[in-house]
C-alpha cells in the first residue's frame, strides 16, 4: 500500500495537468486507500438514489445526490447537505457513475470552501463498452474488486 502522501501528491499532479479547479483526480483504488490510511477522509457518493438502489452502494459512504431521477433535476440543496454532513476541514472525495457529477460536486464544494477536494475518476461503473453500452466491465470502483453492497 503506498502512503498516503504519496497517493494525494499523484491526484494533485493530476489535476494540475488538466487544469482541474480541486485539489487532485483519484483512481478507486487510490481512494480506498486514502480511506483505509486517514480518518480524516471521506467518500461522497453523488448517485442518485435510483442508482444506488439499483446497482449498488460503497459501505461508509456518504450518499448526497447531485441530481434527482428521473428527469435528472439538480439537487438544489446539494452544498447545504454537504457542509452538514462533512466539516470543511476534511479530504473530501466525490463519486458518480462515471466521473461526471462528481467532477462538479467537487468544482461546487470547492466553491464553497472545502480546500480538499478530490474526484474519483472512472466512478462507480466506469467507462461504457464501445459495442454493448454496458458498464462495470472495463474500470471502475466494481471493476476493481473494491467494497460495494447490493442495495
Amino acid at each position: 500500500m503506498e502512503k498516503l502522501t504519496t497517493i494525494l501528491e499523484t491526484a494533485k499532479q493530476r489535476a494540475l495537468e488538466k487544469h482541474l479547479p480541486y485539489a487532485g483526480a483519484l483512481t478507486p483504488k487510490e481512494a480506498q486507500q486514502v480511506l483505509q490510511l486517514t480518518s480524516n477522509a471521506k467518500l461522497v457518493d453523488v448517485r442518485s438514489s435510483a442508482e444506488i438502489d439499483l446497482v449498488g452502494r460503497i459501505p461508509l459512504a456518504s450518499h448526497i445526490e447531485w441530481a434527482f431521477y428521473p428527469g435528472w433535476t439538480a439537487n438544489p440543496d446539494f452544498l447545504t447537505h454537504l457542509s452538514v454532513q462533512i466539516d470543511k476541514e476534511m479530504l473530501v472525495m466525490f463519486i458518480c457513475r462515471t466521473g461526471g457529477r462528481s467532477h462538479h460536486a467537487a468544482v461546487a464544494a470547492t466553491q464553497l470552501g472545502y480546500a480538499e477536494c478530490y474526484n474519483v475518476l472512472e466512478g462507480f461503473e466506469g467507462e461504457a463498452e464501445p459495442q454493448t453500452k454496458q458498464r462495470g466491465k472495463i474500470n471502475g470502483w466494481k471493476v476493481a474488486g473494491l467494497p460495494w453492497t447490493n442495495s
